[in-house]
């Protein structure tokens, strides 16, 4: 049971290991990675040769200097067949991944740092092979015989080596899983960005109409009220004259039957004779 448990443990450190490794691997050279790193929008990293081969074959009309596409074209990853459209300057603006950079610039200094330490400070002509546990530190067998580390506890150091490393390429995996979903929010962010910046946009625009439409409404409105004073006092004015023109059209009375005393008749004499007339009834005549 242990010696399957070791082998399983050990397939998956293998595979790990495997995992880790090809992660600074190009994937157009199957060269591991020197310095520059380019990233592309889907997290596929390549070296910038590989990448600068790939623009200049993708976009063979456009204009170079010195070997290398200064303008704008398409570049087509030779993994996935995504595509990316970039600007004037090219694949030189794609970004870098700096986290990649960083990772092989501590494995060159790690190297170098053991190929310089690779013998014992105490005891110069032994090579460094277990690793003292109690104060994780590498040393030689004859610090642990005779030496300083005599009641500490050790362990081989290749033993020890593979551990760390196991530890080392599990924790750089999860550095890697979380920038890339660190990029994923980023890129979210981005387009939540862009949708408020287009949103606050389109209500500008709305809110410009608005006001024009506003503007407009209340020209006309003024206009309409104007025509329609004018309407008024147009007819107020035609009703005047009409007024004033058909009067003018009566007679006028004529002055002078304020007193008519020179048209009186005098009949006092025709009264006098009226009363003084006699006559005789019908019946004594007839008697």
């Amino acid at each position: 049971i242990r010696q399957c448990l070791q082998c399983k443990h050990s397939n998956k450190s293998n595979q790990s290991s495997f995992e880790f490794e090809s992660f600074f691997i190009c994937s157009i050279c199957l060269e591991t990675f020197t310095k520059t790193v380019v990233i592309l929008p889907w997290q596929h990293n390549l070296c910038r040769k590989c990448a600068n081969d790939i623009f200049q074959a993708s976009n063979p009309y456009l204009p170079t200097r010195g070997g290398s596409v200064t303008s704008g074209g398409r570049l087509r990853c030779q993994s996935c067949r995504h595509e990316v459209v970039l600007d004037r300057h090219g694949f030189y603006r794609l970004q870098r991944n700096r986290l990649v950079e960083n990772i092989i610039d501590m494995f060159k200094q790690e190297s170098t740092r053991t190929e310089e330490q690779a013998m014992c400070q105490e005891h110069e002509e032994k090579e460094i092979n277990i690793h003292c546990v109690t104060h994780s530190v590498p040393t030689c067998s004859m610090c642990k015989v005779f030496g300083a580390h005599q009641d500490c506890e050790v362990a081989p150091l290749k033993s020890m080596y593979q551990t760390q490393k196991t530890e080392l390429t599990n924790g750089i995996a999860m550095m890697v899983g979380n920038n890339d979903r660190i990029q994923g929010i980023i890129s979210q962010l981005k387009e939540t960005g862009q949708t408020i910046e287009n949103g606050r946009r389109q209500k500008s625009q709305v809110c410009e109409k608005k006001r024009d439409l506003n503007l407009k409404l209340a020209a006309k409105y003024k206009e309409h009220l104007e025509r329609s004073c004018r309407t008024v006092e147009t007819v107020i004015i035609d009703q005047t004259k009409y007024v004033f023109h058909s009067t003018s059209h009566l007679e006028k009375v004529e002055l002078g039957y304020e007193v008519m005393d020179h048209y009186t008749v005098n009949s006092w004499r025709e009264g006098r004779a009226l009363r003084n007339i006699d006559f005789i009834s019908g019946r004594k005549s007839w008697q």
